[in-house]
């Protein structure tokens, strides 16, 4: 890949992240690789749902955005965060990867039951995430959106 950001299709990341080691590593990785896009760091599910519908006088993100998700989260966990995702009508296409310590088939065979886009180990993820700012840049210069405001 080069060294195009990738903002001109302004697809914001919504990262659900409850460790700040990790969310920082994911950002330093984003800098890396110059992706400039629009990204919003939570600490648990119950927040990102807030975001994700404007809840509280929270301004919400629009569309198109990619959620990259942590399992082990405190309030709700990132299971129970897809859970309340996909019962949403307005949320329930979102496009989701999970990004988590857990190696477990559960965890897996939970999320991906949850129409997750893809699972990643951060053990696995390369050094620096550098494997998922990669596959994310892939992703979306590969992929077609609808444009914004269509549903």
């Amino acid at each position: 890949m080069g060294n195009a950001a990738i903002s001109t299709n302004l697809i914001h990341i919504l990262l659900i992240e409850d460790d700040e080691i990790d969310a920082e590593a994911v950002v330093r990785a984003f800098k890396r690789k110059r992706i400039h896009n629009p990204l919003t760091i939570v600490p648990d599910g119950y927040e990102a749902l807030q975001i994700l519908r404007g809840d509280k006088g929270r301004s919400s993100i629009s569309s198109p955005y990619i959620i990259l998700l942590d399992l082990n989260l405190p309030k709700m966990n990132g299971i129970e965060f897809l859970h309340h995702l996909r019962q949403d009508e307005r949320l329930k296409h979102s496009i989701v990867f999970v990004l988590t310590t857990s190696d477990r088939d559960e965890d897996k065979w939970a999320a991906y039951k949850q129409n997750v886009a893809g699972y990643m180990v951060k053990a696995r993820a390369g050094r620096n995430f550098a494997n998922v700012t990669t596959l994310l840049e892939t992703y979306w210069r590969t992929i077609e959106f609808p444009p914004r405001g269509t549903k």
